[in-house]
């Protein structure tokens, strides 16, 4: 079980979540067959763990998907139009890389009692010994709650989050 979670603290979310649902798999396995020497309660049992775990993994993604998207709102909802600005995003558990970027206000979407704001904003990867420096930009909007900006776009880039924000 320790091996399985240091694995999914790696950084790389294809062995966070394989390691927890194998993980889920072991332990459920482990406790059907101290409970029941019946297979389909085994295999509800076991079942029940692996479901757990995919929606643990999921909720952590999301935690850390909603802590960039909090860093690239903050850094847009101050800009006006064609105004630039960095952002970072750095997680504390590192089961996603951490993120930088830049982001700009392209256009403002309404303003008064509803301030929105659509952006632009880059994910940038520095270059290494093996590759070049690399940006993939993704088109989002922003509004305003109260003194803090938050993100206002329900899919933000599908090819970026995968099925989850």
């Amino acid at each position: 079980m320790g091996a399985c979670a240091s694995a999914s603290l790696t950084g790389c979310t294809s062995v966070y979540s394989e390691g927890a649902t194998a993980g889920a798999g072991v332990v459920g396995a482990a406790i059907a067959g101290g409970v029941t020497s019946n297979a389909a309660v085994a295999t509800g049992i076991g079942l029940g763990a692996v479901a757990a775990a995919k929606a643990g993994v999921q909720y952590s993604e999301r935690v850390v998907h909603t802590h960039t998207q909090d860093a690239i709102a903050a850094a847009a909802g101050p800009l006006p139009v064609g105004g630039v600005a960095s952002y970072a995003a750095v997680h504390s558990v590192p089961i996603e890389d951490d993120e930088k970027g830049r982001v700009t206000v392209s256009r403002v979407i309404s303003a008064g009692k509803l301030d929105c704001k659509e952006i632009v904003f880059s994910v940038d990867h520095d270059a290494t010994q093996d590759h070049p420096a690399q940006s993939a930009f993704y088109v989002a909007a922003v509004c305003r709650d109260g003194d803090k900006w938050q993100w206002a776009s329900a899919e933000p880039a599908t090819p970026r989050w995968g099925a989850l924000q």
